[in-house]
């Protein structure tokens, strides 16, 4: 921790490095440790037993949160005629078609944290692969990013709705919320992305599908969840209310 702040350092003391909690205990520390002077964002990030090489294993969608994001996201559509309109009138911050190809394409353009697309032009938009994929925001038709219904999928993102895709490695990583969120808020979300993964398990994967689950906020060290123990029943969200 050579390289880590007082703050840091004095949080991880708290932290039993031999255990594994729950996920309300989880949700309960690492509230105690947001110590920052700003509203740090809570962090789940789950390794899952799959092989992100083999096509059929990337684990790939999207989910609305329970409790939202505690965070605007800025919506970035490519959409033409009636569609662009659509998506301006539900509060989209940028929206174009060649135009906005064009910026991303040759200005680096990326201002944005999720990017909607109709079907008719993801033929132009393919282009941006190179940009976009890396990043996590090509549309795609299994996250609700690629639609002819822009105007729900703006309201949606902006309402709570997260992407989520596994990493190289097999990790998925989403923000669950604020550490000024209640306990309860932070567990519905928790529950609802290790639901919607757990929904989203490949038919090919084999072996323990989850095998390491951790929670965090911006500034405190990660709390191990025993992944034996996340499910979430309503009996707990009740007895955290």
């Amino acid at each position: 921790m050579a390289n880590k702040g007082k703050r840091y350092v004095d949080a991880a003391k708290k932290l039993d490095r031999e255990r594994l909690y729950s996920p309300a205990e989880a949700v309960d520390l690492v509230k105690s440790l947001a110590q920052a002077k700003f509203d740090e964002t809570i962090e789940l990030a789950v390794r899952l037993g799959v092989d992100p090489r083999r096509a059929e294993q990337i684990v790939r969608g999207s989910l609305t949160l329970p409790a939202g994001t505690g965070r605007q996201v800025r919506v970035a559509v490519f959409a033409a005629g009636e569609a662009a309109a659509a998506a301006r009138a539900a509060g989209a911050d940028f929206v174009g078609a060649d135009d906005l190809i064009a910026r991303v394409e040759k200005e680096g353009f990326l201002d944005f944290e999720v990017a909607i697309a109709t079907p008719d032009l993801m033929s132009q938009v393919g282009r941006l692969g190179r940009v976009l994929g890396p990043r996590g925001l090509m549309p795609n038709p299994k996250a609700g990013t690629v639609t002819n219904d822009v105007a729900a999928a703006v309201a949606e993102f902006r309402s709570g709705r997260v992407e989520y895709r596994t990493d190289r490695t097999g990790n998925v990583n989403l923000r669950v919320g604020k550490a000024s969120f209640g306990r309860t808020q932070l567990l519905e979300n928790v529950r609802a992305v290790l639901d919607e993964l757990a929904r989203a398990k490949p038919a090919t994967a084999k072996g323990k599908y989850v095998r390491s689950v951790t929670l965090a906020s911006t500034m405190g060290p990660g709390v191990p969840i025993d992944p034996s123990r996340i499910r979430i029943t309503d009996e707990d969200l009740v007895a955290t209310a």
